[in-house]
């Protein structure tokens, strides 16, 4: 049987799951990295065209399970999260022969973010909302090749957002992130309808401000197969199967952080669809992709919907 446990339990797990721009992180404890896991699962290696994109993406996480290291219920209640992240994309127009002929481009992530915590015994516990941790991605390397597209990308995650080591309505995490990542994109048909995407991305965080606490490293991958139809009017319909995975590689440390607690690395797994839908002509998109979490480890679970839209200046 679902065991309910009070506020006392709780607050003994981190308040957040963690994804980017927003954590509200408790001193002894880490759930989750700070990727939005998901958000790269399909078309991972592609680079934009030349020029300007603005994309929006809307996510909300929902999660009413805290599992153990064993993957036993340990407490339930409702954690939910939603973010609107704005990115502007630069490309260049050139190519870099010396790196194979890569092309050149740099974003940055502007996010804003809504967070609420609450027990199924005692209710509402902790919230906040507002301008969330920034992302910034300066050096992104591209290659088209006839049958796939790649990225390699450098970034970090700023801590913009409100973070008090005492505080229960944190939107950000208190600490930067550093993080390595890769997209690839392989075509399976000549003309490019099916695709296999897979996007990798390592975080190494830094040292929590006023807890003196250092999150264990995070290592993400989201990836998707999909299958593209010509539509009318130039419109192309992009449906597939996508999923999202999250690692704790390293050990969490701190002054308050117990050996178990230490050793407590979170897991993350989770299977959906996603479905986009590109209009060539107007240099635009719009998407949505849906995750249901499963078998995940010293953390939260449940579900996440993902709704986003992109246009090229």
């Amino acid at each position: 049987m679902r065991t309910k446990l009070a506020l006392r339990l709780f607050c003994l797990v981190s308040l957040v799951p963690g994804p980017m721009f927003f954590a509200s992180t408790a001193s002894r404890a880490q759930v989750r990295g700070v990727y939005p896991v998901g958000m790269n699962a399909t078309n991972s290696g592609v680079t934009p065209e030349t020029g300007i994109t603005y994309s929006n993406l809307f996510v909300f996480f929902s999660r009413d399970e805290k599992r153990d290291s064993e993957g036993n219920v340990v407490a339930t209640g409702r954690n939910s999260i939603m973010m609107d992240l704005n990115s502007f994309v630069w490309v260049s127009k050139g190519k870099i022969g010396l790196l194979g002929g890569a092309v050149f481009s740099a974003s940055a992530t502007l996010p804003v973010a809504n967070n609420s915590l609450s027990s199924d015994l005692v209710g509402p516990l902790s919230g906040g909302g507002g301008f969330a941790d920034s992302f910034y991605q300066p050096v992104i390397l591209g290659w088209r090749k006839r049958r796939a597209d790649i990225r390699a990308i450098y970034g970090f995650l700023a801590p913009t957002g409100k973070f008090e080591a005492d505080g229960n309505n944190n939107v950000g995490s208190g600490y930067w992130t550093s993080v390595l990542s890769s997209g690839q994109t392989i075509y399976l048909t000549e003309s490019k309808a099916t695709a296999l995407s897979a996007f990798e991305m390592y975080e190494f965080h830094g040292t929590q401000q006023g807890t003196m606490s250092h999150p264990g490293q995070t290592f993400n991958l989201d990836y998707s197969l999909t299958q593209a139809f010509s539509l009318q009017g130039n419109l192309r319909l992009q449906v597939g199967l996508a999923g999202y995975g999250q690692w704790q590689t390293t050990d969490k440390q701190g002054p308050e952080i117990t050996p178990e607690q230490a050793a407590a690395h979170y897991k993350v797994n989770s299977l959906g669809f996603t479905a986009n839908a590109i209009f060539p002509g107007r240099k635009a998109s719009v998407g949505v992709k849906y995750f249901h979490e499963f078998a995940c480890r010293s953390t939260y679970q449940g579900y996440t919907l993902q709704i986003s839209g992109a246009i090229t200046f």
